[in-house]
């Protein structure tokens, strides 16, 4: 079988190997093929990122000389419009001048205005009028009034060219002038033909009226403002003829452009930037500077052309405004796409680069497939050897835990019984370590699921109490359990799994402990908050940094632990403990409404403890200490690693503190639920097993000095149902007994109080001397049977330890409840085997119930097996035969038969269990359609199918599922028990498959 399994392995792995080869080859080409096509789209992309980079270099080039050109509009129009609002607060002044001289000279008579006053006052407000090179007045003199005039001034009225005036219609003759302008007082302003138009313009219109550009003393070009000074205000529409008839001079100003302009300019900033050009384009074929340089309108781009409003209607004023220099082409035009190529070109790259990693991963994908088929093949040929290692396994366990579950059917001792039940435990403790490595294997493959059925928890601790009782009475170490009353007798949830915990952390302690106890306590969550507290002290990780580990511990001190040692964790002290017990004595309901049931579950040991500087891997797989303790110790370092992974599938969480030379206390927590008795399908009842009840209403009294092994002596007593009172002296016995001093067991009537249970520790020889007297003097009184039998509690029991304490019973610990009930039942008299028939018997739907009268065919090719089989299923009155091959199986099955179920065995020689249910199920098949069956026969009543359960060993899925798809209909693993063989077969043979 094993070379097969080589085989096809090898197999595989070669068709897998040549497979690789083979794609590896089209590899190659499909490679080099797309090497080239990446050199060829690179080169591609570099033209498309230079032409693109191009393209925006022209569009920033031209986004800057749209930009360039909006800016010189903005600054452009910014400088006209301040050039007219300067220019046009120079024009109100004049005005206020021309209102100021029609008011002091014509309207006071005499008049209060003369060329002094006027010429001061000009003198000082010329602050007001900074543009203005100097001011005049003209008064407005008809011919006829000439010489009257000129009499009064005192002077002639001269030309522009300081001549007698001709003779003409009317004069304006300048009577006021400013300081600066002096030299025109005289003068007649309509002597020039340019100023004559000026003044007529004036008056007609009521507004300043401007002359054309000319050289001013300063050599600057300006232009002369005229405003009328009527003797009368006007309305707004006043005609022509009232505005002459009311005119009574001229006022007029010379305004110096060029400072305008500068003054304007010298605010701004960015002037230096920019060329300004001021213009009269009244003559637009001949445009007069008034500002800047003789520069053509036509200037070269980018410029821009403002309109100027100086109040004057009949002239016309331009602003042109241009760079100095042409716009340089931005940095930006340059560094951008330069920026952008270099971008595009990383993109490219990064493009490139994640291109040639997919089909690099790919590849690498295509080569991970090849060898994942090999993987595969290879976890199959490993699935095959787990399959046939576990069957040539349990195929001799098998035997040896049929035989002794056959053994335990006999009438034996109860020293006999404990031993046989004892190597029926560490059987199934065998099976148990094998399954330790396949369920590694289940849980890195994420397939261990945990089961869902009632069980008691109790029964589960004292089947692992009885696992390691004789290793802890070799060592001589205290063995005990503990479970609060508050924790509900039946859970739902995996027995199996929970009960591999506990002997995991059980086991261990067993390992590592030579003196002391190991003391297993269960309570619920909510009840349990003093005990799982945080200590003062730090502990992280299962760590306690403050211990030396060289330390040693001295023993000469008294703890009140289970044994008297020190313990680990300090939490789990008496007084902690005393406060779980209050829990239970005071009747308190458990915290939570919901189904869950959140047990706390605490192992502490004395033992040598873990090294600080290993406590770290405690909980990885295949890891110890350190070399030392596998070789001392032995072990394979995988059982505290399943059960993290078993506690965090129960929702749990497991943590420890451990102390070197001191010991260690492992503690979990698990999440089950909560199921009432009344509430168990009858079916199920069968797989609990309820203590006795034949000891309602004894009572016993205690002698233990230790008051937490007391406790634990006492729970198992009130799982029996027996009411117990403890006292820590034997002197105190004796005066409970004797009812000295008021002392008596009031609650427990003399005559009900049925033994004397004292621990081997509590009983001094040297000093309790008196209480073996009295025992003996009483007996030659004949008054024995007034006082209840004694009974020691030992970690060894002999003949002469009863002689020398004067007693009748020894009780070796650990203790246990059955423990307990098999001493009684041999101290009344009671027959075991009697009262277990009777229990087994019980009920309709148990076990007994289904098999009885049924026939059941029997396949397998050991003869071992088949001779458990036989005997396990004729012990529920089954009718049982037995093949050695699939072939005579099938002589038996020929249609019609009389078996109702067949137990079939998968590995067997000339022909297996596959092929033989195969054949089966076409024996069926040809029967059915042809319809040969007898009256009544079962397999008429069953549409002629025969129920097949393989009997497999193996525990492998695929082996389950291979059963499935052979035509079986279920499966029942080797060695079986009574609760998986009521299970497999209750759906079959029970009232339901008979309906």
């Amino acid at each position: 079988m094993g070379m097969g399994v080589g085989g096809g392995g090898e197999a595989a792995a070669m068709a897998a190997v040549e497979e690789e080869g083979k794609e590896e080859g089209e590899g190659g080409k499909g490679w080099r093929a797309k090497s080239k096509l990446s050199a060829a789209v690179a080169m591609v992309g570099v033209a498309l990122a230079l032409s693109g980079v191009l393209v925006l270099h022209r569009s920033l080039r031209h986004n800057a000389l749209v930009k360039a050109e909006e800016g010189i509009v903005c600054m452009c129009e910014e400088r006209a419009r301040m050039l007219q609002d300067q220019f046009a607060v120079s024009v109100n002044h004049v005005h206020a001048l021309a209102i100021l001289v029609a008011t002091f000279h014509y309207e006071k008579q005499p008049p209060a205005l003369d060329q002094d006053t006027f010429a001061d006052y000009t003198a000082r407000t010329s602050f007001e009028r900074p543009l203005l090179s100097g001011v005049a007045y003209a008064q407005r003199v008809m011919h006829a009034d000439r010489e009257t005039f000129e009499r009064q001034q005192g002077w002639i009225i001269k030309t522009m060219k300081h001549e007698p005036s001709p003779a003409q219609d009317e004069y304006a003759p300048v009577i006021y002038s400013q300081e600066t302008v002096s030299y025109i007082e005289g003068l007649d302003m309509m002597s020039g033909e340019e100023d004559r138009e000026n003044i007529l313009r004036s008056r007609a219109t009521g507004k300043a009226v401007l002359t054309r550009p000319f050289r001013l003393m300063s050599n600057h070009l300006g232009v002369v403002l005229t405003f009328p000074v009527y003797l009368v205000d006007l309305p707004p529409d006043a005609k022509v003829e009232d505005r002459v008839a009311a005119t009574a001079g001229y006022l007029g100003g010379a305004f110096d452009v060029e400072s305008l302009v500068e003054n304007l300019l010298r605010q701004l900033a960015g002037n230096q930037e920019l060329v300004v050009n001021v213009y009269d384009v009244t003559n637009r074929s001949n445009p007069l500077v008034m500002y800047g340089s003789e520069v053509p309108l036509g200037a070269p781009s980018p410029s821009h052309t403002c309109t100027l409003d100086f109040g004057d209607p009949f002239r016309n004023h331009h602003m042109i405004c241009r760079y100095r220099s042409k716009p340089h082409v931005p940095w930006s035009a340059i560094t951008t796409p330069s920026g952008v190529f270099v971008i595009l070109m990383l993109v490219g790259y990064i493009i490139y680069a994640a291109w040639t990693r997919y089909d690099s991963v790919k590849e690498d994908c295509r080569k991970m497939e090849a060898l994942k088929k090999r993987a595969e093949a290879a976890d199959v040929a490993k699935s095959q050897f787990l399959a046939t290692v576990s069957h040539e396994i349990r195929t001799p366990m098998n035997g040896v835990l049929g035989m002794l579950d056959m053994l335990l059917d006999t009438e034996l001792k109860s020293t006999q019984r404990d031993y046989a039940q004892t190597a029926q435990i560490c059987g199934k403790a065998l099976i148990s370590l094998i399954n330790e490595v396949l369920d590694r294997a289940k849980i890195e493959a994420g397939k261990l699921e945990l089961e869902s059925v009632p069980f008691d928890l109790r029964s589960i601790l004292d089947d692992v109490i009885s696992l390691f009782s004789s290793k802890s009475r070799e060592k001589g170490i205290e063995l005990a359990v503990y479970v609060s009353e508050r924790v509900p007798e039946i859970l739902l949830g995996d027995p199996g799994r929970f009960r591999q915990i506990i002997t995991n952390l059980v086991g261990n302690s067993i390992k590592f402990t030579e003196r002391g106890h190991i003391f297993v306590q269960v309570h619920l969550a909510d009840h349990s908050n003093l005990a799982t507290e945080p200590k003062v002290e730090s502990v992280a990780n299962g760590i306690n940094g403050h211990i030396d580990e060289t330390s040693v511990v001295s023993t000469s001190v008294s703890h009140n632990t289970l044994s008297g040692f020190e313990a680990a964790d300090s939490r789990n002290s008496w007084e902690n403990f005393k406060a779980l017990l209050s829990y239970d004595t005071n009747n308190m309901a458990y915290g939570s409404d919901s189904e869950n049931v959140t047990l706390v579950v605490s192992v502490e040991d004395t033992g040598i403890g873990i090294p600080i500087h290993a406590q770290g891997r405690v909980f990885m797989p295949f890891m110890q200490a350190d070399s030392s303790t596998s070789r001392n110790y032995g072990g394979t370092g995988i059982g505290l690693s399943i059960s993290k992974c078993l506690v965090e599938l129960m929702s749990g969480q497991i943590n420890f503190v451990s102390r070197p030379n001191v010991g260690s206390t492992f503690t979990f927590t698990a999440v089950l639920q909560r199921c009432e008795r009344n509430a168990i399908n009858v079916s199920k009842s069968a797989l609990l097993h309820p203590l006795p009840s034949s000891f309602q209403g004894l009572s016993t009294l205690l002698v233990d000095k230790r008051p937490v092994r007391a406790t634990v002596t006492e729970y198992h007593l009130q799982r029996l149902g027996i009411a117990s009172k403890s006292v820590r002296t034997i002197e105190q016995a004796l005066s409970v007994l004797l009812g000295r001093n008021g002392t008596s067991l009031t609650s427990m009537p003399r005559k009900q109080l049925s033994m004397l249970l004292v621990e081997s520790d509590s009983w001094d020889l040297k000093r309790d001397i008196p209480l073996r007297t009295r025992f003996s003097e009483m007996k030659q009184n004949g008054c024995e049977s007034v006082f209840p039998q004694v009974i020691l509690l030992a970690l060894a029991d002999s003949d002469k330890m009863k002689a020398e304490y004067a007693i009748d019973s020894v009780i070796t610990k650990p203790l246990k409840a059955s423990t307990l009930a098999a001493c009684l039942f041999q101290s009344l008299g009671i027959s075991i085997t009697q009262a277990n028939n009777e229990k087994k018997h019980h009920g309709p739907d148990s076990l007994y119930a289904l098999l009885l009268g049924k026939n059941i065919l029997v396949v397998d090719d050991n003869k071992v097996n088949l001779r458990v089989a036989a005997g396990t299923l004729k012990k529920y009155g089954a009718k049982v035969e037995c093949v050695e091959s699939g072939k005579d199986a099938l002589e038996l099955l020929q249609a019609p038969h009389k078996f109702d179920l067949c137990l079939m065995d998968i590995q067997m020689p000339e022909m297996d269990g596959f092929e033989a249910t195969r054949q089966i199920r076409a024996i069926e098949a040809k029967a059915h359609n042809g319809d040969n069956s007898e009256p009544g026969s079962t397999a008429k009543k069953t549409g002629w199918h025969l129920p097949v359960l393989a009997m497999t060993a193996d525990v492998i899925q695929a082996t389950h599922e291979e059963c499935t798809k052979n035509g079986m209909d279920g499966y029942v693993s080797k060695p079986f028990e009574e609760k998986q063989l009521f299970k497999a077969v209750q759906k079959f043979l029970g009232p339901s498959a008979s309906s």
